[in-house]
């Protein structure tokens, strides 16, 4: 229950708070709001707000990509009484609604049968791991929602090693049941596959016993039963799973009457309030106006003061509202506003504590890319941050809020190395970065290896692929040349016609493959992968691109030129378009590079002859985009990135150096 609040106006809101938490609903935002941000506020008891541990339950919604945890975001919100204006309500990034995925961990609270419950929306993609290992240390109990159809995949694998290692205590949760293709048999399969993967990955007996549920996150209902939901009478409701996380996941630990402690886990930028920062409060009570100060681990165990200060703000998440409140104490997860040094795995406590908190571990990034200034003849058109300081910054500031990026300065002053988890990682902050008016040249990614004992080690990724039967040939070819290993093959249980493919392949063979795949298999195969660990180097790639053709003259592009060079390759560029000296404007069909001359006009002169007017019909060009960019450039092409143009060049742009550095390397 929630503490009865000292004055009658406190009363008050605590009395409707409870009320509607006993119906599973939220408490109203205005309300909270509105009290909490008068004159007043410091004035009350600042206890009033803390809620008991036993009250809290904190639970992370993990999944493969595509299975299905924000609809069921969406669910759980509207069943708890929050006004959600839109689907997908969680992912508040523009690029996560564009593209349709998670990018970024979130939080939100909703309050059920007079428990408050703080449920962890994250990511699914393996790119984003660095997202999930930040945040489960926030929570108890995790909600593992798998695909009834698909079953555990690549990224399942990993975010379920990460909740388990913590002694995060799991529901299982099958969705789609209802589509037409799953039956109750494919559900025990897809429970006696998760059960095995627990026990393969080390889950205590009591992991090992995990409340099983069957859902249509889509249809907007959870069963503990295996339905179709279509029978008369059927309850549509996630409530099952709401009682479930009350009755199975435990309450946090932590006591009140210590001194007060947090580690960061999500930060974020205010205008007005700066630096706001948001975690799991391990011990004690926060109160608005306390001294606190921030504390980092360094070598020896020892901890270091970062800085000092008050909370100014202190807030909570309700629904999808953001409320002032005057205090929290253990258990509870909250955004603080006072401090400007401290950052992710950073902890915030009382000025009398001395030793910070253990950050959670993370897995290193597997490849690098490095960020410079566009020094390419266009750069300067389209954007308004150019300079080296100006990109050096603004990557600081990622690599603050997103620990799984990191960013190392280079002898070049304008340049910087950026190591991350694969290429949709560093692909979503280069496009983050051009639309905020950066202009950047990019280098192709580089595979980060180890040498361990005198033996290279590089890193390798579990690679699973469904496609029809008639491509499975050509993938495994594909692969072949990227050092693939095969480690199954068979056909896929919810589809007829269709091949399910796991393999092992280094990651650097990955790079550029999402595109040849979907060309392979015309877009009707699905491919996922994650890291699994690094492995010793399987030797050189094969034959894995063509060559390119190269502009060897500024200027306007022409149809007329573009007509005489369609028969060389693929065109990347179209009329009208600019180019320079070293531009990439096409793939070559043969595997060497080729120079052309893609500005040429047509020589005209006042005659005219019947019959010899040219109709020009081109064929449509492969513009590329920024993704497709980054796994096709080759070691001696970089990207151009602006605001308005994705292009790619030799890193050389003259061609005379480019021949004379090509054959000294021969000579050597």
């Amino acid at each position: 229950m929630l503490r009865r609040l000292s004055s009658r106006a406190n009363w008050q809101v605590g009395r409707w708070g409870l009320q509607n938490s006993l119906r599973g609903g939220s408490r109203p935002a205005q309300y909270v709001s509105r009290h909490f941000s008068s004159a007043a506020a410091n004035e009350v008891d600042k206890a009033d707000d803390v809620l008991e541990p036993s009250q809290i339950r904190n639970v992370a919604i993990i999944a493969h990509v595509d299975h299905g945890k924000t609809t069921l975001m969406d669910r759980i919100l509207r069943e708890c009484g929050a006004n959600v204006p839109q689907e997908r309500a969680m992912d508040s990034i523009t690029l996560e609604r564009e593209r349709g995925i998670t990018i970024s961990s979130k939080y939100t609270s909703v309050y059920w049968k007079g428990m408050q419950m703080n449920v962890v929306d994250t990511p699914g993609h393996a790119d984003f791991g660095g997202e999930v290992e930040r945040v489960v240390g926030m929570v108890e109990g995790a909600v593992l929602v798998v695909d009834a159809g698909e079953g555990p995949l690549a990224q399942t694998k990993f975010v379920v090693a990460k909740a388990l290692n913590l002694g995060i205590r799991p529901i299982l949760l099958l969705n789609k049941v209802d589509r037409h293709s799953v039956t109750e048999q494919r559900c025990g399969e897809v429970e006696s596959m998760i059960f095995d993967l627990f026990a393969n990955l080390g889950a205590t007996d009591s992991q090992l016993e995990f409340p099983v549920l069957y859902a249509s996150a889509k249809g907007g209902w959870v069963s503990r039963t295996y339905t179709k939901g279509d029978e008369p009478g059927f309850d549509r409701t996630v409530a099952p799973l709401m009682d479930t996380i009350a009755n199975h996941i435990p309450p946090p630990k932590g006591d009140l009457s210590s001194p007060f402690k947090m580690l960061i886990s999500m930060m974020d930028h205010d205008a007005f309030m700066g630096r706001l920062v948001t975690g799991r409060i391990n011990s004690g009570v926060v109160r608005l106006g306390d001294r606190i100060h921030g504390l980092r681990n360094v070598e020896g165990d020892a901890s270091v003061v970062l800085e000092q200060g008050k909370v100014i703000k202190l807030m909570k998440k309700n629904g999808m509202a953001t409320v002032l409140v005057n205090s929290a104490g253990a258990g509870d997860i909250v955004s603080i506003a006072g401090l400007a040094e401290p950052s992710i795995g950073h902890t915030i406590a009382a000025v009398d504590v001395t030793e910070a908190l253990p950050a959670a571990a993370m897995d290193p990034p597997t490849l690098s890319m490095t960020f410079s200034v566009n020094d390419s003849p266009l750069g300067g058109r389209d954007g308004h941050q150019l300079t080296g300081p100006k990109i050096g910054e603004r990557l600081m500031s990622e690599s603050r809020c997103n620990l799984s990026i990191a960013v190392i300065p280079t002898p070049r002053q304008d340049a910087y190395e950026v190591q991350g988890r694969g290429e949709l990682q560093l692909g979503i902050l280069l496009e983050n970065m051009r639309r905020e008016g950066f202009e950047l040249s990019v280098s192709p990614p580089a595979v980060l290896y180890k040498n361990e004992n005198g033996k290279k080690l590089e890193p390798i990724e579990e690679l699973v692929i469904e496609v029809n039967d008639e491509h499975a040939g050509l993938v495994i070819e594909a692969l072949s040349h990227r050092r693939a290993e095969m480690l199954d093959m068979g056909p896929c249980a919810e589809s007829v016609g269709r091949t399910r493919l796991t393999f092992t392949c280094p990651s650097r063979g990955l790079v550029g493959y999402r595109s040849v795949f979907s060309t392979d298999t015309h877009g009707t195969g699905f491919m996922h992968r994650a890291f699994l660990a690094y492995g010793k180097y399987r030797g050189p790639l094969g034959n894995v691109r063509k060559g390119v053709l190269v502009s060897m003259a500024p200027g306007t592009i022409t149809a007329h030129a573009l007509m005489g060079l369609e028969a060389r390759g693929i065109l990347f560029v179209k009329p009208g378009m600019e180019t320079y000296d070293g531009m990439i404007v096409g793939e070559h069909t043969r595997e060497t590079d080729l120079e052309i001359n893609p500005v040429r006009t047509k020589e005209l002169n006042n005659i005219r002859a019947a019959g010899k007017d040219e109709n020009i019909k081109l064929s449509p060009p492969r513009l590329i985009n920024l993704e497709e960019a980054i796994g096709y450039v080759a070691a001696d092409e970089i990207i151009e990135v602006t605001p308005k143009a994705v292009r790619l060049r030799k890193s050389i742009l003259d061609s005379s150096r480019r021949k004379a550095v090509k054959r000294v390397k021969k000579e050597t």
